[in-house]
């Protein structure tokens, strides 16, 4: 399949802003499904007509070109719909991951300075427990299609005609602010603009490529959450085709595999670890794949060996991206032709999308030859605004229009990007970020804890896994058992350590900087 034909096929219009294919969709194709999810299915005109009505009870609430509204809870038709109506009206889309504890959700909130929040029902006692604490927030939305106070009733008590087309809602207007922690372990929103979200889409089209490629006809499994960039990301490639976007309220392996059984599913994001669990269903075999044409993946890289096992039962392309929040999901591909056990180019993350440019560099900025390893950074159209609030911080990311990714690794000589460590030592927990000095933090403030320093390790279904190197207080003998119960309330589960090692000392170097590659060695010393 990998070969000159245009992503998504050359009858596909490209408009440049969500509203403008929405209401194209509506006008060409209104009975096909734009969205499902859960068995309910949302027609194309239906979702034009409720991005209309949300839009109208957006403003009906004060929400005007920049204001942020705040999605917590599990994706569902309802939050593709607020996003159509945020584009609509200029309004910025800020999806809090529903994992997260009280504190960490509050830090997203009063962040952002969200002024309008939509929560389902398993998030409703949290959010009232927080509000005295946001100034800001002056009403809450319950994501439910039932009773006076839910999100049909809200919705639907407004007209669906267009609102007025002058709100500042152009592709170059921001969409979403999705919220990523830093190494310092305060989490920061990402500001992207529509145009962001389609420019790789462009980029391949312009090209002819098809190495990521979206159809009228496709069932496009969605999988991510939608507060992680490939959950939007994904769905939005899928929707300016025109395809049917089956949407997920989370992964789980059994009801996946009927979606691919049942469901006609022919394309989905995933990361590797879904892959693994989801080949480890029993009975599982290449008859539940029979209408999956390509899969993307992302977050990590793909084992060889279970490379070879996908290629056997589900009979499909695969793709491999790489990228980061900042640059709205992807700057690089690995495509379908160079997925072939034992090939030369598999261990590569991909290479650069035409019109988007990767450099290895040192530490003075300078690119590195070939083969030579140093930071990556990366040029793209799909570029983050900055960080919101934080332009110090986006000042040192962004550099002379280039990205730095804070990941080591190298280019070679044909282009192709390999990675070899993250500078900034994140630990890829499947697919999701964790970074260490969130979670030392908290581990420091237990009262047995003099000192603590996290590495990821191997892991054979999630990629990583984070290890906790501990070092007690004198006369104190903390536990695993005990430290996870102390972290649990303060981090999200996928933050807590799985394993610790307790040490007398953390080895450092001259300037006080924890050696963590030596604790990484350590703990591929010991298995």
């Amino acid at each position: 399949m990998s070969g000159t034909t245009r992503p998504g096929g050359p009858d596909v219009p490209r408009f440049p802003t969500l509203s403008a294919t929405a209401a194209h969709h509506a006008r060409a194709r209104p009975d096909a499904v734009a969205v499902e999810c859960e068995g309910r299915a949302v027609t194309f005109l239906e979702f034009h007509r409720r991005g209309n009505r949300t839009a109208h009870a957006l403003i009906g609430e004060g929400v005007a070109p920049g204001t942020r509204v705040a999605y917590l809870g599990r994706d569902s038709e309802h939050y593709h719909e607020l996003l159509l109506g945020c584009a609509r009206t200029g309004a910025v889309l800020v999806p809090a991951d529903p994992r997260l504890t009280p504190g960490e959700v509050a830090h997203v909130l009063s962040d952002s300075g969200a002024e309008l929040l939509f929560a389902d029902q398993d998030h409703l006692a949290t959010v009232a427990a927080l509000r005295p604490r946001l100034d800001g927030l002056r009403n809450v939305v319950a994501l439910t299609d039932e009773g006076p106070e839910g999100f049909a009733a809200w919705r639907d008590g407004h007209p669906d005609t267009d609102p007025d087309p002058d709100l500042g809602n152009g592709p170059g207007a921001p969409l979403a602010q999705l919220y990523t922690s830093g190494t310092t372990g305060a989490p920061k929103g990402v500001v992207l603009a529509q145009s962001t979200f389609w420019a790789i889409n462009d980029l391949l089209a312009r090209h002819a490529l098809d190495w990521l490629d979206w159809r009228p006809d496709d069932r496009s499994l969605n999988v991510l959450p939608g507060h992680h960039i490939g959950g939007p990301w994904w769905f939005l490639q899928g929707f300016r085709a025109g395809a049917t976007n089956v949407v997920a309220r989370g992964f789980d392996a059994r009801r996946t595999l009927r979606w691919f059984r049942d469901g006609g599913i022919t394309t989905t994001l995933v990361v590797p670890s879904m892959l693994t669990i989801l080949l480890a269903e029993p009975g599982v075999g290449p008859g539940d794949f029979t209408g999956l044409r390509k899969v993307v993946y992302g977050g990590s890289p793909m084992p060889e060996t279970l490379l070879k096992q996908c290629l056997e039962v589900m009979g499909c392309d695969f793709a491999q991206i790489y990228g980061l929040t900042e640059t709205c999901a992807s700057a690089v591909c690995l495509p379908p032709a160079d997925h072939v056990p034992g090939g030369p180019r598999l261990r590569a993350a991909g290479r650069p999308y035409p019109g988007v440019a990767v450099q290895a560099v040192d530490r003075s900025g300078a690119p590195l030859p070939p083969g030579e390893v140093g930071e990556l950074r990366i040029d793209t159209p799909a570029l983050m605004d900055g960080y919101w609030r934080r332009p110090a911080e986006t000042a040192r990311t962004v550099v002379d229009g280039w990205l730095l990714t804070g990941d080591a690794g190298h280019v070679d000589e044909d282009g192709y990007v390999f990675l070899h460590d993250r500078i900034k030592d994140t630990v890829l927990v499947a697919g999701e970020n964790v970074y260490p000095a969130e979670v030392e933090a908290a581990l420091r403030a237990h009262p047995g804890v003099a000192d603590a320093a996290v590495i990821g390790v191997p892991h054979d279904v999630r990629g990583e896994a984070v290890r906790a190197c501990v070092v007690a207080r004198p006369g104190a003998a903390p536990t695993p058992r005990e430290l996870i119960t102390f972290l649990r309330g303060v981090l999200a589960d996928y933050k807590i350590p799985t394993s610790f090692e307790f040490l007398d000392e953390l080895p450092r170097n001259a300037s006080g900087k924890v050696l963590r590659r030596h604790l990484r060695d350590r703990a591929r010393e010991k298995g």
